[in-house]
């Protein structure tokens, strides 16, 4: 089974909820399953079993997860393949699900078990047919790039005012500025979070030169603790993190100084803890699935090395992932951000212009993120990828997410 989790922002650009989409088999494998409707597991729903053996606290803290359901699935027996909080599940329709009584009867029948309903993909002409269906909704997606969005906002508010709106497939950051004025939506969806704003700005913030002054030590070829650790001592959040991590390690140690404390865990371990540390503290005014983002890349992109015959590069692979967002951090362009730190001419050929070696990992994790299973089933077959190699991959790279923010919460 292939799985991602696909975040949805709030007006603050805070993550509210997730929608989790996934695809059971390389369809490209199986081309005659696509559609036929041949009940092999077609009342599984893939995405309640994810939440179910992962729980949903490990996939969303505290908020609601939106699960696509099919025409079929629809009439599972849901409540017996997750256990989680009926109020915190959304199940998702889109219009493969007639507005007919056995299906709105269904949804009756839903509602009164207190989950939550939403629907998406429905075009203008649909709209009016579907009202039996739109009144149960809890949410409803509008595409901003399909339908006059402004237009389908005044319908909805008017007709169904208890619908949540959620603007969907929004691409830039001014899209979502100009809709978040318009108001009326609660829900924002798309790839704009992750487009970076470079009109204006000229100047990095000194706190970020600073840490990206720290990462340039760390990743040279044979970097001096000490220096390390003098950068570290000018910020107050990174000695915090670092000198508990240390006690965590050696109880008892007498740590005295920062330089003692850098010491202690020695170049290899100072090394990780700083690429992962300082992406946190470098990204803290941006949204925090960005941060998501960059760990997740860097951990997938590690752990799938051996099948794209990268095994010795690793370590590159991380940092490339941690990287792939820099241009936002920063708010340049991708070149010029690069400007700033020391990677590898194969990291840079990777991030600049998708070329290299490293490439090949990076749109291939990129692809896996935003779901676009046709070209992750294409490039399986050509990497010779098991399915579940990737669907492990990505949700140990989630739980080691989780437990790498757990344990800088405490």
């Amino acid at each position: 089974m292939l799985v991602s989790l696909i975040p949805l922002f709030d007006e603050n650009m805070a993550v509210s909820a997730y929608s989790i989409f996934s695809q059971r088999d390389n369809n490209l494998l199986n081309p005659l399953l696509q559609g036929s409707g041949v009940n092999d597991g077609a009342n599984h729903i893939p995405g309640l079993e994810v939440i179910q053996n992962m729980g949903i606290e490990t996939l969303a803290d505290n908020m609601e997860i939106f699960v696509p359901v099919t025409n079929i699935s629809i009439f599972a027996d849901i409540e017996n393949q997750c256990d989680a909080p009926h109020e915190r599940l959304v199940l998702m329709i889109d219009n493969t699900i007639p507005p007919v009584d056995m299906y709105v009867d269904r949804l009756w029948e839903l509602k009164r078990k207190r989950y939550k309903l939403a629907v998406r993909k429905l075009s203008v002409s649909e709209f009016e047919d579907y009202r039996p269906i739109l009144r149960l909704m809890d949410y409803v997606f509008l595409n901003n790039k399909k339908i006059a969005i402004d237009k389908a906002k005044i319908y909805f508010s008017k007709l169904y005012p208890k619908a949540k709106l959620c603007a969907g497939n929004i691409d830039t950051q001014q899209n979502f500025e100009k809709l978040k004025k318009s108001g009326g939506y609660q829900l924002y969806e798309g790839e704009f979070y992750r487009v970076p704003v470079t009109k204006g700005q000229n100047e990095v913030a000194p706190l970020k030169v600073n840490y990206i002054e720290l990462l340039n030590i760390v990743n040279d070829s044979n970097f001096d603790l000490t220096e390390a650790a003098d950068v570290i001592g000018r910020d107050t959040a990174l000695t915090i993190s670092l000198l508990q991590m240390v006690n965590r390690m050696a109880h008892n140690s007498g740590i005295t100084t920062i330089r003692h404390a850098a010491a202690m865990l020695g170049q290899v371990e100072l090394k990780k803890w700083i690429n992962t540390a300082v992406v946190n503290e470098l990204y803290a005014d941006k949204p925090n699935e960005i941060t998501r983002v960059s760990l997740l890349r860097a951990k997938m992109a590690e752990q799938l090395a051996p099948y794209f015959g990268l095994a010795a590069n690793t370590e590159e692979l991380f940092l490339m992932g941690l990287f792939s967002v820099l241009d936002v951090i920063l708010e340049k362009d991708m070149a010029e951000a690069l400007q700033m730190v020391q990677v590898s001419k194969d990291i840079r050929n990777a991030l600049v212009s998708r070329t290299g070696k490293l490439a090949p990992v990076l749109d291939f994790v990129i692809q896996y993120e935003t779901a676009a299973w046709q070209e992750v089933s294409r490039v399986m077959i050509l990497q010779n990828m098991d399915t579940n190699v990737v669907y492990e991959t990505y949700i140990e790279a989630l739980k080691w997410y989780r437990e790498l923010t757990s344990v800088e919460a405490k």
